[in-house]
């Protein structure tokens, strides 16, 4: 009776809202909807209907009873609540079932699965695999295009470093006694890394020469990086050696040259930074250098001259208020000794043979192409116009004329007694005029157009030091 009760109630299809049996052991009739609740959550019974008396019965406790009171067999494919396939795709075994695709298709027969076709399961396989296949193919070519451009670099370092003298300044500075300061041969990635990849926000100064760059080392030191267009290729030797003959100065009045790198198309100067912009910016921009500021900086620019003459017979060639720089201190800090020379000029500069930028080039220079320590003395003559007038001196349209004028118009200056009219604005004193007509001759005799007849740096270093003694006793509060 059991049996048929439970066989008829398996094949109900009418819905109702309650239930008939609550089948645990021993089978009994009867419940409320609350142990109905209860056996949902407890057993996760599928719930049906009951065709006999149109109540809800749970077809998994169902099934199960029909076991137990022996019918050993119970087909899970004929319900649908019984299995989890797709329609027509469930295969009864006995005691459980399986869930298997048609002939000739492949996949997941279960409810929400697929079954494909064998042969577009093997295009998909195919397209996959040679989606993979040129996925890892372009994977493997930026791999080898990296490293083959990584490779180029190293070479054309290696390259660069040998063409610019490399070789020539690593045995040079290994010769160097250990005493002796020696200039560092810096890496275009330490370089680099200094300047956050030579970001433009780290431009301090740009011209015709190049652009320099201020950077921080990884010792935290900062430093200024001049990078320039070109170099002539014919005088890297004369280069390296005063590279090394530079790195090994250390003069109060000099701009410290720290090293190199030679990695690149045109070497890098590495020098100590300077922070108070240059000597022509203080000039023009009227920013307040008395008198006594002016002298003390011709004083020991002509000291920075005097010593480079004397000591290692190179010439600056291109002394302007542009290439003297001063720290926080005001103290006069000349650049660009020697190697200045180089690397190409702005259109301030001529594009002969003979470099030196117009209105302080030394006339002699410009008519025989012979650079001489006199030349030098001849560019600080026209800073001390500068210095005296605060304007920029320049008879830039005839070279050779145009020097006679300078000299000539100091001369007409002080043979009028118009000079105190002619001095900046910022330091014209009565009090100053006496010195300033001594400072005024020396330019004079500086700008000669003859070289031999001019004055010696460490002789103009000593007569501006002489008038720094005058002016001092004079006005000590306006040094």
């Amino acid at each position: 009776m059991a049996r048929r009760l439970l066989l008829s109630c398996l094949y109900s299809s009418v819905a109702m809202t309650d239930w008939v049996f609550r089948l645990s052991s021993p089978v009994s009739v009867g419940s409320s909807d609350e142990k109905l609740k209860r056996t949902t959550q407890l057993t996760g019974a599928k719930r049906t209907v009951c065709a006999i008396t149109g109540k809800v019965v749970f077809l998994d406790i169902i099934v199960n009873a029909l076991r137990d009171i022996g019918e050993t067999h119970v087909n899970e494919c004929e319900y649908a609540e019984l299995n989890d396939c797709q329609p027509g795709l469930c295969n009864n075994t006995k005691g459980s079932y399986s869930c298997n695709c048609a002939k000739g298709f492949q996949g997941d027969a279960k409810k929400g699965g697929e079954c494909i076709p064998l042969h577009k399961s093997q295009d998909r396989a195919v397209i996959e695999g040679v989606g993979e296949g040129v996925a890892g193919a372009a994977v493997a070519m930026v791999f080898v295009y990296w490293g083959a451009k990584r490779r180029l670099r190293i070479k054309c370092r290696k390259d660069f470093f040998k063409k610019n003298g490399g070789i020539m300044l690593q045995k040079m500075l290994f010769t160097c006694e250990d005493h002796v300061d020696k200039g560092k041969i810096f890496t275009e990635e330490e370089l680099k890394k200094a300047t956050n990849n030579f970001n433009n926000a780290k431009v301090i100064g740009q011209g015709g020469y190049g652009t320099v760059y201020v950077g921080t080392l990884e010792n935290k030191t900062q430093v200024a990086i001049k990078k320039s267009k070109m170099i002539d290729q014919r005088q890297i030797k004369q280069f390296v050696n005063e590279v090394i003959i530079l790195s090994q100065i250390n003069h109060p009045n000099i701009v410290k040259l720290l090293g190199c790198c030679l990695e690149t198309h045109v070497p890098l100067l590495v020098y100590e930074y300077i922070t108070n912009s240059t000597l022509c910016h203080h000039i023009h921009s009227h920013v307040g250098l008395t008198f006594g500021m002016r002298l003390k900086i011709a004083g020991e620019t002509a000291e920075a001259l005097d010593y480079m003459h004397s000591t290692t017979q190179i010439i600056h060639r291109d002394v302007k208020p542009s290439n003297i720089l001063l720290d926080d201190e005001l103290n006069a800090k000349v650049s660009d000794f020697g190697i200045s020379r180089f690397v190409p000029l702005d259109q301030t500069h001529l594009s002969t043979s003979v470099k030196g930028t117009i209105g302080y080039m030394d006339p002699e220079y410009f008519r025989t192409c012979k650079l001489t320590e006199k030349s030098d003395v001849y560019s600080f003559g026209v800073v001390l116009m500068e210095l005296l007038m605060g304007t920029e001196i320049r008879f830039l349209d005839r070279p050779l004329a145009c020097h006679k004028g300078a000299a000539a118009y100091l001369a007409s200056l002080l043979t009028d007694d118009a000079l105190i009219l002619a001095l900046d604005d910022q330091i014209k004193k009565d009090e100053y005029a006496e010195v300033a007509k001594c400072v005024a001759k020396i330019a004079i005799n500086c700008l000669d157009l003859e070289g031999k007849n001019r004055p010696t740096m460490g002789e103009i270093k000593q007569e501006l030091k002489q008038l720094q003694h005058v002016l001092f006793s004079k006005d000590v509060q306006s040094i």
